[in-house]
């Protein structure tokens, strides 16, 4: 099945992230028009792994939010790095919500 957001899922997902323009722009292609992804390596020069990259990296967001989750960037000591590592794995197991 394809992956498909509708825009205002979309526009949700992305809003929280640090993106440039052309990241979200191929995303919102492929995720909300539905455009194959080859057709954006020949119209952008930009290689398959690199169209594929942009769309995962907003499809994976997307996957987080929709567990419940929020991805946070943070520097801290070594032994509260390791606990959060711990909550991270044990959010990973959790099965997703309804959608």
């Amino acid at each position: 099945m394809a992956k498909r957001l509708t825009l205002d899922q979309f526009e949700q997902v992305v809003s929280g992230m640090q993106l440039n323009a052309k990241t979200v722009e191929i995303a919102r292609e492929v995720l909300v028009e539905g455009k194959p992804q080859i057709e954006l390596v020949a119209a952008t020069g930009l290689t398959k792994g690199a169209i594929s990259q942009a769309v995962n990296r907003v499809w994976l967001e997307y996957e987080t939010k929709a567990k419940g989750g929020e991805r946070v960037s943070v520097v801290l000591p070594e032994h509260q790095a390791y606990i959060v590592k711990q909550w991270a794995a044990h959010f990973a197991d959790k099965p997703d919500k309804k959608k």
